[in-house]
C-alpha cells in the first residue's frame, strides 16, 4: 500500500501545482477560442484573394493583345524600336491635336505619318489594324480603336479633350 499511498501523494502535488494552469485555462478560454477563430478567417479570406487574383491574372492574360509576340522578330536590325514608336506617336499626335492655323496640306500630312507610327506600332506588337485600306469617318474609328488597344497594350497617346473639340478644316 506504501507505492499506492506515495502514487497518490504524487498525483495530488502535480494536481495541485497545476491548478493555476487550469484555473487560467479555464478563464482565457473564450479569448484562446476568438483567436483561433479570427485566425481561420483571415486564413480563409487571404486565401479566397489569392484565388481571385489568380483568376483575374488568367482572365487578362487571355485578353492581352500582345501575349503571341514573336521576341527574336523584336531584334532585327530593320525594326525601329518601339520606345522611337511610341515617342513620334506622342509628338505626331499632339501636332495632330493642335492644328489650329496650319494648312489642310501639312494637316493631312501630320495624320498621315501619325497613322504610319500607329501601323508600325501594330506590326511591332502584333495588333491587327485596317488603317490602310480604310477612308473618312471609317479610319478615324479604325485609328480611335487601335489607339485603344494600344493604350490597353501600355502605349499611352495623346487623346482630344472633351471641352475642346477639333476644328474641321474643310468647311
Amino acid at each position: 500500500m506504501a507505492g499506492g499511498s506515495a502514487l497518490t501523494l504524487i498525483l495530488a502535488i502535480l494536481a495541485l501545482t497545476c491548478l493555476p494552469l487550469a484555473f487560467a485555462l479555464l478563464f482565457c478560454l473564450d479569448e484562446i477560442a476568438d483567436r483561433v477563430a479570427c485566425g481561420w478567417a483571415e486564413w480563409r479570406e487571404r486565401r479566397r484573394e489569392r484565388r481571385t487574383i489568380a483568376r483575374l491574372d488568367r482572365a487578362l492574360a487571355a485578353d492581352l493583345p500582345g501575349r503571341d509576340i514573336d521576341l527574336s522578330a523584336l531584334d532585327r536590325a530593320d525594326r525601329r524600336p518601339l520606345e522611337l514608336l511610341a515617342a513620334d506617336l506622342r509628338r505626331l499626335g499632339r501636332h495632330r491635336l493642335a492644328a489650329g492655323g496650319r494648312s489642310v496640306v501639312w494637316h493631312s500630312s501630320v495624320i498621315e505619318a501619325y497613322d504610319d507610327r500607329l501601323r508600325a506600332a501594330c506590326r511591332a506588337l502584333g495588333i491587327p489594324e485596317h488603317l490602310a485600306e480604310l477612308t473618312g469617318v471609317d479610319r478615324e474609328i479604325e485609328r480611335v480603336r487601335v489607339e485603344g488597344v494600344l493604350a490597353g497594350a501600355g502605349l499611352t497617346l495623346p487623346t482630344t479633350r472633351a471641352d475642346r473639340r477639333p476644328r474641321d478644316r474643310r468647311a
